[in-house]
């Protein structure tokens, strides 16, 4: 890539999932819009003709008027291909089929155990991770052999081991975690300012946090906009609606699949006194499954949704019908920000900016205090030219730590499960794929390790015998892997 008067071009990106029908339009978005910046977006997936589509897309984007950053999108058929010379690596994968995940999500409803995500914590997130971490595993040794230099940029869950896998393969990596989940509560924090200081139109990002927890489970200890102390604001909104929530605008619950009304948010700030910074689907699956994912009737009396897989396959087919549309012409790509924020970490780390942001990336420098040094955690970093430094986000009060140590422990044990599997090579059925991923060989799996994993994950503990969970896990497996 060359820096030339305030623009940087001939930027190389290699995408590593470059077939999403949803992400990648994002991401196409926020380059399209950007114009200090150009470059090549190499496209690899095992799904190749939905790669191809998103090559026709990209590529129509570009020729846009109305987009002034210049882009050309093309296909690549190996990891060698795709990442030799890269400057920046994105990863954006779903790990098999939402078949599997069908599996991940409703299997362990047999046991009262419901889930309203399955991507990260939970029996859904621990067999995601069986089957999403060999192919990481596989990228970072490919990353070092081809691009060892590159910025590694993951969209993919579950977040954190998706992370601890990069970085415990290849230890001199330059990889971090993007999530909008602080985003989401900033938002939020945003919205009640207005409403309780009578001021319009506050920004999100004009919202000042410390970030510290792990991914999806992640807390602020300070809040504030410009003089204001956003605490007391919040406990006060929070005592008069307690019982409603907080409704964002074309955002309700009982309408959006992944909408809420921020009370679970609220009752956790009740009870240990941070704000939780991610949606409520998210920090209900990392809390003991007895409280807000007891049955469904507790999940409608918190106004969050359980989202169901066969709404996903049904969102999948919508999706395919618009990639076909998109790549036809017969639809454009609105250039609207999209709220994300890793083209802006991309223009500061080729040195166009300096930017703080969330970031998950390991706890090496102790940016938590009271968190191991193996943890991936979620704090604000200073991104600049070819740098992430991360803040120090200080310590987590012992009632929230206690809370988050649970994950983090099994994130060692899920690493120890997959790194002691044999694997075996799994094709898509989607055609006309011809490429092979590693996925763990059930035989070779510990599965008295794994299973402790699920006795100790909170969403299970002390629901149901060690006898039903380890029927369980053998049934997940069967099914997902």
């Amino acid at each position: 890539m060359n820096y030339n008067n305030n623009h940087v071009e001939d930027i190389q990106i290699a995408y590593i999932g470059g077939g999403s029908r949803g992400w990648a339009w994002t991401f196409m978005t926020d380059l399209a819009m950007e114009p200090a910046i150009s470059g090549t977006i190499r496209l690899y997936d095992i799904d190749r003709e939905a790669a191809k589509a998103n090559e026709i897309i990209g590529n129509r984007v570009g020729e846009r008027k109305d987009a002034p950053g210049k882009w050309n999108y093309c296909v690549k058929d190996t990891l060698a291909e795709v990442l030799t010379g890269a400057d920046f690596v994105v990863i954006s994968i779903l790990p098999k089929t939402f078949d599997e995940m069908e599996a991940d999500v409703h299997m362990p409803e047999r046991l009262g155990i419901y889930q309203s995500v399955g991507d990260t914590a939970g029996p859904g997130g621990m067999m995601r991770a069986l089957r999403t971490l060999p192919m990481f595993i596989e990228f970072a040794d490919a990353i070092r052999e081809y691009c060892p230099n590159a910025w590694v940029i993951n969209y993919t869950n579950p977040m954190s081991l998706c992370v601890k896998a990069l970085y415990e393969t290849f230890p001199q990596i330059k990889a971090f975690g993007c999530c909008h989940e602080v985003f989401g509560t900033q938002k939020v924090l945003a919205g009640i300012a207005e409403k309780e200081l009578g001021i319009q139109k506050i920004d999100r990002r004009e919202i000042q946090v410390n970030v510290l927890g792990i991914n999806h489970f992640t807390w602020f200890d300070y809040a504030g906009y410009k003089g204001v102390d956003l605490f007391p604001v919040y406990r006060r909104y929070i005592d008069a609606h307690y019982e409603e929530g907080f409704e964002e605008a074309d955002k309700n619950w009982m309408n959006s699949t992944f909408g809420c009304f921020h009370r679970v948010k609220m009752d956790l700030f009740r009870r240990y006194g941070l704000i939780a910074a991610a949606g409520d689907r998210h920090l209900a699956e990392f809390m003991p499954g007895e409280e807000y994912l007891k049955d469904p009737e507790t999940v409608a009396s918190w106004k969050f949704n359980l989202t169901t897989v066969a709404w996903r396959k049904e969102d999948l087919e919508k999706r395919m019908e618009r990639s076909r549309r998109l790549a036809g012409g017969e639809e454009e790509l609105s250039l609207e920000p999209t709220g994300e924020e890793g083209i802006l970490l991309i223009k500061a780390l080729c040195g166009l900016e300096r930017v703080i942001s969330n970031v998950n990336i390991p706890n090496a420098g102790l940016q938590i205090s009271n968190l191991p040094q193996s943890a991936i955690v979620e704090t604000n970093a200073v991104f600049e030219r070819n740098a992430i430094r991360p803040v120090l986000a200080g310590s987590i009060p012992e009632p929230v730590r206690a809370l988050i140590l649970p994950h983090v422990e099994n994130h060692e044990r899920l690493m120890q499960v997959v790194r002691g599997a044999k694997m075996k090579k799994w094709r898509s059925p989607r055609k006309p794929a011809d490429v092979e991923v590693p996925i763990p060989e059930k035989a070779s799996i510990d599965v008295p390790l794994l299973v402790k994993a699920f006795m100790e994950d909170p969403l299970v503990k002390g629901r149901a015998s060690e006898e039903e969970i380890c029927r369980l896990v053998n049934d997940m497996m069967d099914a997902t892997l």
